[in-house]
């Protein structure tokens, strides 16, 4: 089977924010690049017997963005109860999800680049322990990358597209 989205991973290697970040984007654009071209009913569609949908992937990653850079980098107490749910309520369309992800990275990304250095330690602690920003940017990408495997396996079962 022929990966129709496969694109190169970064090459970026000149330190270790850069390559961090470099990899932390890819994996974003990956997520985005799954839900590409579908109907709002294929976004929605249960494939699997858990209430995982390529739209509920979306949002649940937009909730970890938030959780985890606007809260714990950042210290905003407002994300401190943040709904993690792969559900989508039925009155919030695919287009919605998929720019509320947008707006949730962009945010995430003023964290990042106040924070300025991987050893800027956590506002909130993670666990009791305030961790760096090198922590912080490991640990939401391997969580953003393993999400979109799933995405990409839900994709293959709608529509045969895969690749990352």
């Amino acid at each position: 089977m022929d990966e129709t989205q496969r694109e190169p991973v970064p090459r970026a290697d000149a330190g270790e924010l850069e390559t961090a970040l470099a990899f932390l984007e890819f994996a974003r654009h990956c997520l985005l690049k799954k839900v590409e071209g579908l109907s709002e009913d294929d976004l929605r569609r249960r494939l699997v017997p858990s209430e995982t949908t390529l739209l509920g992937l979306v949002q649940h990653c937009a909730a970890g963005e938030r959780w985890w850079f606007a809260h714990h980098l950042g210290g905003v107490a407002e994300y401190a109860d943040i709904d993690f749910s792969m559900v989508v309520p039925p009155g919030t369309s695919a287009a919605e999800v998929i720019d509320d992800y947008r707006a949730a990275v962009v945010e995430a990304n003023r964290y990042i680049a106040a924070a300025g250095s991987p050893e800027t330690l956590t506002a909130v602690p993670i666990d009791g322990v305030h961790k760096t920003m090198r922590w912080v940017l490991a640990h939401k990408t391997s969580e953003l990358i393993r999400h979109v495997g799933h995405a990409d396996i839900l994709r293959e079962q709608i529509d045969g597209v895969t690749g990352r």
